[in-house]
């Protein structure tokens, strides 16, 4: 499986005609600008397979950063279309895809979309149970992006999403992201569907080492369609790193299941 997910990254990673983007320097100055979006395969509450759509909820926010989680690549549900690639091509954002599972004849996992250069790329297994006939459960992982920020020096960028059903897997996934990402100073943004309300442990978890760039109110993301529970979130790290500047989950209840997140962060001179 190890070597599903090292290799495909190369395989499904950019899109054609965008391998001169990182010459292209993104406009604005310390602010970043972050969604994070479960996009159910681009299969909408209407039923719709619609990637054209969403790829339009993603552009109404003028994304520097997007953390995506159940993105397809070549699977038979989704007429074997590159999700990545697609959403890439028409948002105009470089693009990684971060495979966790080979699924009907094709890939399925989180991927990262970025208006920064993108200087390095790392896929990382995270704990979860295997299933069983009883249970139904998914492999899980991250997909970490350093890019050049835009202050010309490294940032991190972590797209994942903990176990559905296995309360038991998401304390041992929030705990390996920790392990992962907490022991550097380089500036980082975590950024996924944790399926954990805030009170739970593995957010409990996380705080431990990571800020919230979450709105006051702490609105609920989930289902897409009268939401109620917060279980996508925005994280970032070291503390003192940035500044929240805006936070919201904005009122889409159609393209996903999920509602998506928005931060604006702004990255502190050192």
């Amino acid at each position: 499986m190890k070597r599903i997910i090292f290799a495909a990254v190369f395989l499904t990673g950019i899109s054609p005609g965008l391998l001169g983007l990182a010459d292209k320097k993104p406009e604005g100055g310390q602010a970043i600008r972050v969604l994070c979006y479960n996009v159910h395969w681009c299969l909408g509450t209407d039923g719709k397979y619609d990637v054209p759509r969403l790829a339009e909820v993603i552009k109404k926010t003028n994304p520097d950063l997007v953390a995506l989680q159940e993105v397809d690549v070549g699977v038979e549900r989704s007429g074997r279309v590159h999700e990545a690639q697609e959403l890439s091509k028409l948002t105009g954002l470089e693009v990684r895809m971060g495979p966790t599972q080979a699924y009907q004849g094709g890939l399925f996992g989180n991927a990262v979309l970025s208006k920064y250069p993108i200087l390095d790329v790392e896929i990382h297994p995270l704990p979860y149970t295997e299933a069983t006939e009883e249970k139904v459960t998914y492999p899980r992982g991250c997909i970490v992006v350093t890019v050049k920020g835009p202050n010309g020096k490294p940032l991190r960028f972590v797209s994942t999403h903990f176990q559905h059903n296995m309360p038991e897997d998401r304390v041992a996934e929030a705990k390996a992201i920790n392990e992962l990402l907490a022991d550097s100073d380089i500036p980082t943004i975590l950024a996924g569907d944790m399926n954990a309300k805030p009170e739970e442990e593995p957010i409990q978890i996380l705080e431990k080492e990571w800020k919230h760039a979450a709105d006051a109110e702490m609105a609920p993301t989930a289902p897409a369609v009268n939401p109620r529970y917060r279980i996508d979130y925005i994280f970032h790290r070291p503390a003192g790193a940035f500044e929240v500047k805006e936070a919201s989950v904005i009122d889409e209840e159609i393209a996903s299941d999920h509602r998506p997140v928005f931060a604006v962060l702004e990255l502190k001179a050192e």
